[in-house]
């Protein structure tokens, strides 16, 4: 029986289009070549932060990071930027009973923007809040130690393979891939994308009732 939900946040939650042309733009180079060399990345399979080793070998994302902020350019998203199926599968998840939660490789600062957008969630927790980011498997036994059930009581939606479906099953969750974003484009055909989730999805408004016919009747 599927009790929790849990959601990633980029391109699960937020479209990221946004925060990667803030990057171009901090970096000084075009969108369009910026997001080239970035699915180039991902599709080679490497760390996406490899991306920025391309146009300033060297560079430090974390003082990168820093250094936006200090300029007063800080990450940032809104209600805008929240994928338009979002507000309604998390309400119609919560009404049908489901304890809902969001954790996903996020700073402090994003998850405070999380939660000033008042989601109807139960727990938003972020990498930085739980000291360990996915795929590490700490990150998803910290998670499930703040939720009430047992993990294969809990699905996962995420939209990479490699950090949050393989590593949520590896911990024992239920997974839904969500095809969507350039992660999910790119490994859609990947073998695994079809062996590895419990369920693949289009859109998070399918949830409520691909749950309820995974859940068996009492």
């Amino acid at each position: 029986m599927i009790r929790g939900v849990l959601f990633d946040v980029g391109e699960c939650l937020v479209d990221e289009t946004r925060a990667w042309g803030a990057w171009a733009d901090w970096l000084g180079v075009p969108r369009h070549t910026f997001s080239a060399v970035f699915g180039a990345v991902i599709a080679r399979g490497e760390d996406f932060r490899e991306t920025f080793q391309v146009f300033r070998p060297g560079f430090d994302w974390v003082q990168e990071r820093e250094k936006r902020a200090a300029a007063g350019h800080a990450e940032w998203f809104g209600e805008e930027n929240l994928y338009p199926d979002v507000r309604p599968a998390l309400g119609t998840l919560q009404e049908a009973g489901l304890w809902v939660g969001i954790a996903g490789n996020q700073t402090v600062r994003s998850g405070g923007i999380l939660r000033s957008l008042d989601l109807p969630t139960d727990l938003i927790a972020t990498s930085d809040d739980l000291g360990v980011a996915k795929p590490d498997p700490g990150f998803f036994a910290a998670v499930v130690a703040q939720t009430p059930f047992a993990p294969h009581e809990i699905l996962y939606v995420g939209d990479r393979l490699d950090n949050d479906i393989r590593p949520a099953a590896e911990a024992g969750l239920r997974t839904a891939l969500i095809v969507r974003g350039p992660w999910a484009i790119i490994q859609r055909h990947d073998p695994e994308a079809d062996r590895l989730p419990t369920m693949r999805i289009d859109s998070l408004t399918e949830l409520p009732e691909r749950i309820a016919a995974a859940t068996p009747r009492r």
